[in-house]
């Protein structure tokens, strides 16, 4: 049995993969799947975040070992927790089995306007000055997805999410700040990597994923139609194509 560890994105929690946990886990023959939260959001939504990628990793490890599922991991990481990955690749090798990373960036390869695309800046800002939570998360919604109108569950359960665990201000600022500080390997981790993109992102432009995956000679796969959050999007696909790559000899 494989162990999958998913770490979600800026100011998102365990909650937020909605069913793509018991996708994962049933297409990949039961495969055990565990949603770690970040510091500043979810159950760690009352500490600070840190202000570096490196140290949100001890965070993660630390839930990792409470759960008591022993290494080695396949680490799954959607923008933010993409970054996350691939720190605690680096930092803690002989732990991870392979990572997976879903339209995420790093600053060594990439600028901050593709990192984060300019004309998104103004809606971001929406989303903190927001104030009520259907303001707040719909606007997420539409930064996030290419398909709002078919979420409308999803949003309502977001709502409900925000209103029991909200992240503060200062906590997404800290976590966008230490996004934007990380600048990742100049070459892979030690493991096998996937890379998955969304060519439809309007939020972190997909030539992050194409950079990331040329400099390191990793797999890249890449969904023609879905946003940012491809798990939501397209969840099946993105199981596909990891079962997919599990199933290739890595080299």
């Amino acid at each position: 049995m494989t162990h999958w560890v998913l770490l979600r994105g800026l100011t998102r929690e365990t909650a937020h993969w909605g069913g793509f946990a018991a996708q994962l886990a049933a297409g990949l023959a039961g495969a055990r799947v565990v949603c770690l939260d970040l510091p500043g959001a979810g159950a760690l939504r009352r500490q600070p975040c840190p202000l570096r990628v490196e140290a949100m990793v001890e965070a993660c490890r630390l839930q990792l070992h409470d759960t008591g599922l022993a290494p080695p991991w396949h680490v799954l990481g959607l923008s933010l927790g993409g970054m996350v990955a691939t720190a605690w690749a680096v930092a803690h090798p002989a732990e991870l089995a392979g990572c997976v990373l879903v339209n995420t960036s790093l600053g060594r390869f990439s600028p901050p306007q593709q990192r984060l695309r300019i004309a998104r800046w103004p809606a971001l800002a929406k989303v903190l000055l927001a104030k009520g939570v259907l303001q707040a998360e719909a606007a997420v919604l539409q930064l996030t997805s290419n398909q709002p109108l078919q979420h409308r569950a999803v949003l309502a359960a977001w709502c409900e999410t925000r209103r029991r665990r909200p992240v503060t201000r200062l906590n997404a600022l800290r976590q966008g700040l230490a996004a934007a500080r990380y600048r990742g390997p100049p070459r892979a981790p030690g493991m096998p990597v996937l890379v998955a993109s969304s060519a439809a992102d309007s939020l972190v432009d997909p030539a992050c994923s194409q950079r990331i995956a040329a400099a390191w000679q990793a797999e890249l796969c890449v969904h023609p139609t879905a946003g940012h959050d491809l798990p939501l999007d397209d969840g099946p696909w993105l199981v596909r194509q990891i079962a997919a790559w599990q199933g290739r000899p890595q080299a």
